[in-house]
């Protein structure tokens, strides 16, 4: 199979040793490890369109502290195609996959509102993550950034429980708004079924890699029938597996995103809200 032709050296002027283009200042406010990110008019917070979405500020972050200009950015997991939308603002490469064409579709319908004239290239492709080693030439991604599916949790109908009791039949209440019904998608998986799949992908991915280039997985633990399942845990396991090498934690600071909240737990039940952060993990491939 022919490689995609497609962009992944710098088009910049900064050091070779340095990772991003930034000043120092701005790289100190980027290395907080808490950090709050806002949704845009040009974000889609319709779960009708799409069950999960992180906002184009989160992607467009890390894009900035970890490539130069006219570098390569890969999201395993695309989505809505937001990583795509901040890689075409910043002037670098990107290509993402999903195993969905309607979100293929809707990437691609995303880059084409923008009116900025670029030298690079946006790519959404239909497939699965497990053949991403087909389409990209090693050595070549300096960034892979995603928010893959949670196992299981969109397969369960909708409690809204987060939200104020008056408020949570918002449409969406007790209905079921799984990805798909592919048995290839993680979102469908037990948590070690998850596991086992995602090392599977990302020891793929480890070879695309530029050495010393990051990898970064926003997830968050689910709580579910009355169980804590430490997701962020079984995804630094998988990717450690995988050969990359566990770097840094970042939150995703959500307070500023939760209103109206529900009583959640009270009175008997010590349950810590959720829906108030997310986990960033940082991970790289290290030197052979």
């Amino acid at each position: 199979m022919k490689k995609l032709n497609i962009g992944y050296t710098k088009t910049c002027s900064c050091e070779d040793n340095h990772i991003n283009c930034l000043s120092a200042k701005e790289w100190l406010k980027g290395m907080v490890t808490i950090q709050e990110f806002f949704y845009e008019k040009r974000d889609i917070r319709d779960k009708t369109i799409h069950p999960a979405m992180y906002p184009i500020a989160l992607p467009a972050h890390f894009i900035r502290l970890l490539t130069h200009e006219g570098e390569l950015v890969l999201d395993p997991f695309v989505g809505a195609g937001s990583t795509l939308v901040a890689a075409q603002d910043l002037g670098r490469n990107a290509v993402g996959f999903d195993l969905q064409q309607k979100y293929v579709d809707l990437s691609m319908s995303r880059l084409t509102q923008s009116r900025l004239t670029r030298k690079t290239k946006q790519i959404a492709i239909a497939d699965d993550a497990h053949n991403i080693s087909k389409y990209l030439e090693k050595n070549s991604v300096a960034l892979s950034i995603t928010s893959p599916p949670y196992p299981q949790f969109l397969t369960h109908k909708r409690k809204n429980k987060s939200i104020r009791g008056n408020l949570r039949d918002n449409g969406h209440l007790h209905t079921v708004q799984q990805y798909s019904d592919d048995p290839r998608d993680l979102g469908l998986m037990a948590h070690d079924e998850y596991a086992k799949s995602l090392t599977e992908i990302y020891r793929g991915i480890l070879p695309l890699m530029k050495p010393k280039a990051h990898c970064i997985v926003n997830v968050n633990d689910l709580w579910q029938d009355n169980k804590r399942y430490t997701t962020h845990a079984y995804v630094i396991n998988a990717l450690t597996k995988a050969g990359f090498e566990f770097r840094n934690t970042f939150i995703w600071d959500k307070r500023n995103l939760v209103n109206k909240v529900g009583i959640f737990g009270w009175p008997n039940n010590f349950i810590s809200l959720g829906t108030t952060m997310e986990y960033i993990l940082d991970f790289w491939r290290p030197v052979d």
